[in-house]
């Protein structure tokens, strides 16, 4: 056990950085890191357990840090570590450096996960500890790593902690350890001026155990980590009250602790001198790493070699008499595309996308085993039942099953899929209604700029959910969340790929487009309402290019019509009426922009013409598809909530017939 004097030590050094880094960018917030210096410092020293070889390894530890803006804390114990360089933190919050304002995930430098928007970041470990149980139920000892996430005040106040909480107690998540930074300062108040609850009292309703210390004293952060570890039933929260700014003194050198001062800014000037040198540095040279303290942790490198030289000999040895099973871990770890005999799938004509969508994932239930799909209390209706139907939900002690009854809480549910996407070795999928996507926004877009394949799955995806009413019927959505198909991500390619299929064959298509993209995450859109079938020899296959030609379309066309998901079908009726009239149409299927514009050129101008008269049709906000129809083109689309109402009315009543596509057409000629 290392001396006191010796974590202290070590604990200011991490302090000193990180107050320096935020010093020298003017810019960050220096107190949070500086309090909760003293939990890291323990955890990197003596319990995390990862090779520093091989940081991929699927069997680590994990390390989850919810308050994103304590960066400098993070960079600073990874210093120590040797994943970051005394110039790479000097270059803290600048150009291309990295070391952002907020933690962006980089497992190579210990980084698990980007963190920002507070109260994702735990949950994100809740999805991973998920996810561990999963495989540790599949592969034994060999995926026995724990979970440690870090929460600040503000993760507890948001209201994704309750969702996290209550799933984890629920679960019996004995993998998960978290430790609560209760310093009592917030950004711009005390807390006491937001909340008086009791967070143990609340843990312990969810059925963690809970364990309260001094989260600065080295002693006692140890005892709780080795109790946390030892229990074998709950998770475990540490709620460690620490001091906001530890050490920190003013320009006068009063004490400059517990103050929201130094929350969200720079120490600044003589607060900054007077800070460094009360912690035993240099202020004209922070940036150093103390030899004791590099000592430290070259000790616990020696450490971890040694532990993890015995666990990767164990795994050898199960690997020689589980072969099989080794084979299978290997590939789920792979990051490559399941095998899936798609063309096996055979739908029933006629059927509502989610019934589609239903018998696709009940081929994957039984073809993917490592694919966990999970539902907002809406199994029956989302139609993921088609997965349960072959599996079973987790509960406390059984993760043998592939199913995850999130109950109510689509936020939640979302983040805890991230977190399985980010621990590795599975494949999540969501689902719930799709005007409550509203509910999940936040999460897409960090699945999204994590770069992570999670499925997102949103049914009853128009007014045509009829009689509950606008409450539940999607009009603006769609358009929301084809904006992330436009938005790039850091590599230049479609932040996420969106498909809304118009029949059950196109989503079985969609369906193995959302299962063969491994670098970002997929939305697929699926209707509550039976659909009619495209014209008999269309070619399915076509859906790949996001947008296409539907069969039994005209040469030379007078005008070509273009919508997605059911809308299309009701192009094809209307057709039937403008031929009458003699005139030529293409109908063009367009279950995602997004992958229509990442064709060439040539594909493009071939489907959509400049200069082409094009109508479009949509039920959601007609802005949707105004960039396929251009400049001549015109759409028909919602501009209003809807209305409670059997759908067949409100079609009738909102202009989705054939006889207003014909109306719509002939005005344009």
């Amino acid at each position: 056990m290392n001396n006191n004097e010796l974590m202290n030590r070590a604990a200011d050094n991490i302090r000193i950085l990180a107050a320096s880094m935020v010093e020298k960018a003017n810019s960050g917030h220096p107190g949070g890191a500086m309090g909760g210096a003293d939990f890291v410092n323990v955890l990197f020293s003596e319990f995390l357990v990862y090779d520093p070889q091989n940081p991929y390894w699927e069997g680590r530890d994990r390390f989850f840090l919810d308050p994103g803006h304590m960066s400098p804390m993070l960079y600073s114990v990874l210093s120590l570590t040797g994943k970051y360089t005394m110039n790479e933190l000097k270059q803290f919050r600048q150009w291309d450096s990295p070391t952002p304002g907020h933690p962006e995930v980089d497992v190579r430098r210990g980084v698990e996960n980007t963190s920002g928007p507070l109260g994702q970041g735990h949950t994100y470990a809740v999805g991973a500890a998920i996810a561990a149980k999963f495989l540790k139920a599949r592969f034994g000892s060999v995926m026995n790593q724990t979970i440690y996430a870090y929460i600040s005040d503000g993760g507890i106040q948001e209201e994704i902690s309750q969702g996290a909480g209550r799933i984890a107690g629920t679960l019996g998540l004995d993998n998960l350890v978290m430790f609560y930074d209760s310093n009592d300062i917030q950004l711009s108040t005390e807390t006491k001026a937001v909340s008086n609850e009791d967070v143990s009292m609340k843990y312990k309703a969810w059925d963690w155990r809970v364990i309260e210390i001094d989260g600065n004293n080295a002693d006692q952060i140890r005892k709780a980590l080795v109790d946390a570890k030892a229990e074998k039933e709950r998770p475990t929260l540490i709620i460690g009250k620490t001091v906001m700014g530890k050490g920190a003194r003013k320009a006068d050198n009063s004490s400059y602790e517990a103050n929201c001062e130094t929350h969200g800014a720079p120490l600044g000037g003589d607060a900054y001198v007077n800070t460094i040198q009360n912690l035993g540095g240099n202020p004209e040279e922070p940036f150093v790493i103390f030899p004791e303290v590099a000592e430290l942790y070259a000790k616990r490198a020696e450490e971890l070699k040694e532990i993890v030289a015995g666990i990767y000999d164990k795994n050898a040895k199960w690997a020689k008499e589980n072969s099989e099973l080794a084979a299978k871990l290997a590939s789920f770890f792979a990051k490559e595309a399941p095998k899936v005999d798609w063309k096996a799938i055979e739908q029933k004509a006629n059927s509502a996308t989610r019934a589609a969508s239903a018998t696709v994932l009940s081929a994957l239930a039984t073809q993917v085993e490592n694919m966990i799909v999970a539902s907002a209390d809406l199994s029956n209706s989302d139609k993921t039942d088609g997965f349960l139907k072959k599996t079973h939900a987790f509960q406390n002690g059984d993760f043998s099953g592939a199913f995850f009854q999130a109950g109510v809480s689509e936020l939640t549910m979302a983040c805890v899929s991230i977190g399985m996407a980010l621990h590795g070795g599975v494949i999540p999928a969501c689902a719930t209604f799709f005007v409550f996507s509203d509910y999940m926004k936040p999460a897409v877009r960090m699945a999204a700029l994590m770069e992570l394949p999670v499925k997102f799955i949103w049914t009853h995806d128009a007014f045509r959910v009829g009689e509950d009413g606008p409450t539940h019927e999607p009009v603006e959505q769609e358009a929301q969340i084809r904006l992330m198909e436009k938005l790039k991500n850091h590599k230049d390619h479609n932040s996420m790929l969106v498909l809304r299929p118009a029949d059950a064959e196109e989503t079985t298509m969609a369906w193995k487009l959302a299962m063969e993209n491994i670098s970002t995450p997929t939305g697929l859109i699926f209707s509550r309402q039976n659909i009619k079938n495209l014209p008999a020899g269309n070619d399915y296959e076509m859906v790949a290019k996001g947008a296409y030609i539907v069969a039994e379309s005209d040469e030379n066309p007078d005008v070509i019509m273009v919508a997605s998901g059911s809308e299309v079908a009701t192009l094809v009726a209307g057709a039937e009426l403008l031929r009458k009239d003699g005139i030529k149409l293409r109908i063009v299927s367009a279950p995602s922009e997004g992958l229509f514009r990442s064709q060439d050129k040539t594909y493009q101008e071939a489907v959509l013409p400049q200069g082409a008269k094009v109508f479009g049709l949509t039920a959601g906000l007609p802005v949707n598809l105004q960039g396929l129809a251009g400049a001549n083109g015109k759409v028909f689309g919602l501009e209003s909530f809807g209305f409670s109402a059997p759908y067949t009315v409100l079609d009738e009543k909102l202009g989705f017939t054939a006889q207003n596509v014909y109306n719509q057409v002939k005005s344009m000629l």
